[in-house]
């Protein structure tokens, strides 16, 4: 069972296939191509394939969306999740009603395509990185339903995740101290409501020891070059941990991650990351 904290697996499969259904609006609620050319009692066997060479993410997803419509389907998943396997690779085998099958089809690949390339990207950034001691993570530059699926993805990648959501840290941008007035005092008042977690992004080195005065907890560093986050992480002296964030890209993430921080966040990982090419074949039974 594919279980997330704070994700419906449930609730998911079944809005997704009403959105393709069209449930509730006129003449909605119904696959109207399979209705109409495949018999109620026709069966099918099909097997799931990638085209490109990938880390692995979502298929336990994939196979709600078939056991949703075909509970009797019968489903064999051949790769772990996050497993990484080379193009041509079998993922999934599955046999059982062909309109079921049909109208799950789309959702399906839909999920696994996305979530699987995230996690080929994460793979991709971890490599180039290339540095153990520093650890890559997402940001909440997710699509608006998904986080916690794309998260996951990049989890199955080798990343770890930032925050969640607003509500498990507190980050303070230049907007928050904008309002407040400075640095220190935005991280004074985070400390003063109470909250534990206080993250306090800093694109000058003047701003790093009044965020630290005030409390804060993890510094983000933004926009900076290798130089001045050399020269920020010597400053900080281990006292917090430290994040660079900002023009990190393939070509820039093993210096900017070589400079001692500790974490180097990449919002691509879930903002831009292009599908896997996987493909799904039936035959008929």
């Amino acid at each position: 069972m594919f279980r997330l904290a704070g994700f419906d697996l449930d609730q998911f499969v079944r809005d997704t296939l009403a959105e393709d259904l069209g449930e509730g609006l006129p003449g909605g609620g119904v696959d109207v191509t399979s209705e109409s050319v495949i018999p109620a009692d026709a069966r099918f066997a099909g097997v799931m394939d990638t085209r490109d060479a990938i880390y692995v993410a979502g298929l336990l997803v994939a196979e709600a969306f078939f056991r949703a419509l075909d509970a009797d389907i019968r489903i064999d998943i051949l790769v772990e999740e996050g497993a990484s396997v080379s193009a041509g690779t079998d993922l999934m085998r599955l046999e059982g009603n062909a309109r079921a099958m049909l109208t799950a089809e789309r959702a399906a690949l839909n999920t696994v395509q996305h979530l699987s390339g995230i996690a080929t990207m994460v793979a991709q950034y971890v490599t180039a990185m290339d540095n153990p001691d520093c650890t890559l993570l997402d940001t909440r530059k997710t699509i608006p339903g998904l986080r916690h699926l794309e998260k996951y993805a990049v989890r199955m990648g080798g990343g770890a995740n930032h925050r969640m959501g607003l509500w498990d840290a507190a980050m303070i941008k230049d907007n928050h101290v904008l309002v407040a007035g400075s640095v220190g005092e935005a991280v004074r008042r985070a400390v003063e409501a109470g909250v534990k977690d206080i993250i306090c992004e800093v694109d000058r080195i003047d701003q790093i020891e009044p965020a630290l005065e005030a409390g804060a907890t993890r510094l983000l560093l933004d926009n900076m070059e290798p130089p001045a986050l050399r020269e920020a992480v010597a400053l900080v002296a281990g006292r917090v941990p430290t994040e660079a964030s900002g023009g990190i890209n393939l070509d820039t993430i093993k210096a900017k991650a070589a400079t001692g921080v500790d974490y180097v966040s990449v919002g691509r990982l879930t903002q831009s990351a292009p599908a896997a090419d996987i493909g799904l074949d039936f035959t008929p039974l």
